[in-house]
């Protein structure tokens, strides 16, 4: 195990601390059990010097033989007892950790998720799918196996080394100072290689995720690494990847696994250093031959709980290193929603843009000075480059950015004072990148509107042109997707996701280039489906062909994030300017 240190830990700790102490009873139980078997643990070690002492005396016919043997086995007995207390209080306090530590867990792992079901979408533009991933499956299992294995571990040891260094005072000051001149090098020691492994994890942990985010981008797009003959070059820059990893995890390994050798053979150096001295102090007098036994027994367990302590403390260090990242994840900024913000009731449809400037990066404008409006009922088309800022528009319409400067009107209404969830109830989208979810057709239907009953999925799917080929399906509305409905074509999941849209009955409808992706013959088929549910509703499309286009009330033609012409299809092709370009250069905008 490698040391990836938090760079916060006290915070961190704290508010690991704070999901802990929502089983406050069961930990009070798990400390108590500690205790015991510390204590416990702490007279096995001690018990030693009282029968060494009795086998001397009766060796020296200070006691007879029977009375010795009597003695010694009354305290065996006393203390075959007191290491089986030992044994059960460690088991149920290791195993009522492991139920702390599994419920501690649940409790992050709802935190993380309910949170990234609200953040802010920018994070998700920001960071990486694989990265994410990562912070749900590796830095839980590191968070979980330090908690059910470290934390319990690390508290009895500690609580057995302090206490066996009291003891150890109490029954040779001499001996024990000798051996608290050995525990600062132990100290130093076990400083120097946390700190060497702490640069070594670090690499690795970047470039595990490296790793992870490339391996995913290629599960992603293997279609088109077959289609480009991208193999080879793929797995060059793969196994390049991979030997990055290797070697920093290496490098991290072989840090961490030099703890516990060290630190053994100094725990055997100072063994042999505290025979020698006791030795001479019990041949003179100062020591008897049973505490010397004791003392030396203890100095033994001194050694197990450092040991324990310096092994279980990559664990730990990893956990928090963990901790601090899922911490992170979860601070990340959610959705703002006034209290005070508007509930939209109805929405008729009404939109204005007035004067809007917008940028992802406060530094860099992507939309500049845009004004347009769109009335109850109209189909407005947005044309223009790649990167001329049409999806970003929609992103505001749905608040899913909020903007820099300028209004953004809905039915007169300052978007700004809207709630946004209340306004995302208004609006569908049907996007050009179907997702569909596990589950059967129907459930998927009606994730557009959970209080929809069964008949009104059924309607929104002839709706959109669907019912026929759902129909054909094996078992109908009830066939169950998997991996996104790969078993369905491009054309039929796009007829799913306008039912989708459809049984959500929006005022305002997104076209977000619904038919790029899928052929002719198909597209005709979507195009009819989408055209019954535009039917009343303002409808916002961004447009791939030109052709799709041809109707809309209003079309739209946007060039580095400023409007550049504005018309009908006849109009802006009388205009001969940039749309009149694009209609005759070519039929589709790349």
């Amino acid at each position: 195990m490698s040391v990836r240190k938090a760079r916060n830990q006290k915070q961190t700790l704290r508010r690991l601390i704070s999901y802990l102490a929502k089983s406050k009873y069961l930990m009070i139980a798990v400390i108590t059990m500690s205790i015991v078997s510390t204590f416990a643990g702490l007279y096995g070690s001690y018990a030693i010097s009282p029968i060494i002492t009795l086998i001397e005396q009766g060796l020296n016919k200070t006691l007879t033989t029977e009375v010795m043997f009597q003695q010694i086995t009354v305290r065996l007995v006393i203390l075959a007892v007191i290491f089986l207390i030992e044994i059960l209080a460690e088991f149920f306090s290791t195993r009522i950790m492991v139920k702390v530590s599994q419920k501690t867990v649940q409790d992050i792992r709802e935190d993380m998720y309910q949170n990234m079901l609200r953040m802010q979408v920018k994070y998700h533009d920001q960071n990486a799918f694989g990265d994410l991933m990562s912070r749900f499956t590796n830095d839980i299992d590191l968070l979980s196996e330090g908690l059910n294995n470290a934390a319990a571990s690390i508290v009895i040891n500690v609580l057995t080394l302090i206490g066996t260094l009291i003891l150890m005072f109490i029954l040779s000051p001499t001996l024990s100072i000798v051996t608290l001149l050995i525990i600062p090098l132990l100290t130093l020691m076990a400083r120097w290689i946390v700190k060497r492994s702490r640069r070594y994890s670090r690499r690795q942990q970047q470039t595990l995720g490296d790793l992870n985010a490339y391996i995913e981008e290629s599960i992603e797009g293997q279609d088109v690494i077959q289609l480009f003959n991208y193999e080879q070059e793929s797995m060059e820059y793969f196994e390049d990847l991979n030997e990055k990893y290797r070697e920093a995890s290496q490098k991290a390994q072989i840090s961490s696994i030099m703890m516990f050798p060290l630190m053994q053979n100094m725990n055997t150096i100072n063994y042999a250093v505290i025979g020698i001295v006791g030795g001479i102090l019990s041949i003179n007098g100062y020591l008897s031959i049973g505490d010397l036994g004791a003392y030396v027994n203890m100095a033994r367990t001194q050694g197990r709980p450092i040991n324990m302590i310096s092994s279980q403390f990559t664990t730990l260090q990893a956990a928090l290193a963990s901790a601090e990242r899922i911490f992170q994840m979860i601070d990340w900024p959610e959705e703002f929603v006034d209290k005070d913000s508007l509930i939209l009731e109805n929405v008729v449809g009404d939109v204005k843009f007035e004067n809007v400037d917008f940028g992802y990066d406060h530094h860099r404008l992507v939309l500049k000075d845009i004004s347009f409006f769109a009335k109850p009922g109209q189909k407005i088309a947005f044309v223009g480059s790649t990167g001329a800022g049409k999806t970003t528009i929609t992103n505001l319409i749905t608040k899913f950015y909020d903007i820099n400067s300028g209004r953004i009107l809905i039915d007169d209404i300052d978007i700004e004072t809207i709630n946004r969830y209340s306004l995302r109830k208004h609006i569908s989208m049907v996007l050009q990148d179907t997702h569909l979810f596990s589950g059967s057709i129907m459930e998927n239907i009606r994730y557009g509107n959970l209080e929809a009953s069964d008949e009104e999925c059924i309607a929104a799917a002839k709706l959109a042109n669907a019912d026929t080929f759902i129909r054909q399906l094996e078992h109908g509305y009830y066939t169950e997707i998997r991996g996104d409905g790969d078993e369905l074509s491009e054309g039929q999941k796009q007829l799913l996701n306008i039912a989708r849209a459809a049984v959500a009955n929006p005022s305002i409808l997104i076209l977000d280039e619904a038919t790029s992706s899928i052929d002719t013959r198909t597209e005709l088929l979507v195009e009819e489906g989408m055209d019954s549910i535009m039917e009343g509703r303002t409808v916002f499309v961004i447009a791939h062909r030109l052709s799709t286009v041809r109707n809309a009330d209003a079309i739209i033609v946007l060039e580095n994030g400023e409007i550049v012409e504005r018309g009908s299809h006849d109009e802006l092709l009388e205009f001969n300017g940039r749309y009149a370009s694009l209609y005759h250069g070519q039929s589709e905008l790349s």
